[in-house]
């Protein structure tokens, strides 16, 4: 579990929020420092908080603190003179990560807390949206749907804003909406893991609906930092597999890292599609870091209709650092820090199986 900080070195932390604007319509309190310490000050003094275990109200109170560190680079002032912070969620999550990466926090501890930051604004619409039951059956699956309904409610009391009762009957109706769904507190559980990646891929597919499997090909896909470990699993668990690996490839093509990986990519694809084409189960070594990234290599999986493992490789920042000094052709810095900019780790939404390897 990681250190409780003092409230008060937390905020001077975050001191830098401070002059960051927000919407006076939806946030009459002033600039996102304000409504941080008000969010912050409001979620301790909820009884509901207090009754959480330790780990819960760390991880809750690293979320408040959190939730909005995006916005001083997501917000701009339109036109029209509001303020906007388009994707400041999305973008926090990934901020958020690399700052309690570098803080050492436990990786599932800390994949919870990125992800009610992924997910802060949803108690205050998903009930007003259109299918509504896949919205949370993801969120179950990234974090804990009761955790992120005590979030909202001290984002929404942490304001000043017009909207402030339709934002708390919102939240009780997402707790509702949980319940009924059976994820409140745990993940949505599915007939099969077939079922739960069909789910996920067609629209209007029940979440209790058992698909049939027929599916014979395998794939596995490698997602991890640059020595996060992922060549040392290979080494020792699959000498005998039909391995892609994109270094390999940026070796015998004389390309580095920091170079245009078009050629790279595509020539990767090719033995993907011959693999798949053959039914040959094979193993794609890549970081694949984001969602964005492994997208395309899934659905194309999923095309030859093979099941998807994604095995991910973490390690801390120091080993990390050590590691990749230590190679005969170390990543740059520059490239690493672009890399942390898009860092997703995977999850059930998006695989058949998953493998956390903490190296």
């Amino acid at each position: 579990m990681i250190d409780w900080p003092s409230i008060e070195k937390a905020f001077d932390w975050f001191r830098r929020l401070a002059d960051c604007p927000q919407d006076p319509v939806f946030h009459a309190e002033g600039d996102v420092g304000i409504h941080t310490r008000m969010v912050a000050e409001a979620l301790v003094s909820d009884s509901e908080w207090r009754r959480c275990d330790a780990q819960a109200r760390t991880s809750l109170f690293w979320a408040a603190l959190l939730h909005d560190v995006a916005k001083p680079a997501c917000t701009r002032v339109e036109s029209d003179g509001r303020v906007t912070s388009p994707g400041h969620s999305r973008r926090g999550q990934i901020m958020a990560r690399r700052i309690l990466w570098r803080m050492a926090v436990p990786f599932r501890q800390r994949e919870e807390i990125c992800h009610m930051i992924t997910h802060h604004q949803m108690p205050f619409y998903l009930i007003e949206r259109e299918k509504p039951h896949p919205r949370i059956h993801i969120v179950s699956l990234q974090t804990r749907c009761d955790l992120l309904a005590i979030l909202a409610k001290a984002d929404a009391n942490g304001r000043v804003s017009a909207d402030r009762a339709r934002l708390f009957d919102n939240i009780e109706l997402f707790r509702a909406l949980a319940h009924e769904e059976g994820c409140y507190a745990e993940p949505k559980r599915f007939a099969s893991a077939h079922s739960r990646f069909l789910y996920f891929r067609k629209e209007d597919r029940a979440a209790d609906y058992e698909a049939y499997d027929d599916w014979t090909g395998r794939a596995t896909l490698l997602s991890g930092m640059p020595a996060s470990g992922k060549s040392t699993w290979l080494a020792a668990n699959a000498a005998h597999a039909e391995v892609i690996s994109l270094d390999e490839l940026r070796v015998a093509l004389d390309v580095e890292a920091e170079e245009p990986q078009g050629a790279i990519i595509a020539a990767a694809r090719e033995r993907v599609r011959a693999a798949l084409r053959a039914g040959r189960p094979f193993i794609w070594n890549a970081t694949n870091l984001s969602r964005a990234r492994r997208r395309p290599l899934i659905d194309l999986c999923a095309d030859y209709r093979a099941k998807i493992t994604l095995r991910y490789f973490e390690t801390s920042e120091k080993e990390a650092a050590r590691r990749n000094a230590a190679r005969e052709r170390p990543v740059p810095a520059r490239a690493l820090e672009r890399m942390l900019d898009h860092w997703e780790p995977p999850d059930l939404t998006e695989c058949h199986a998953l493998e956390v390897r903490l190296t």
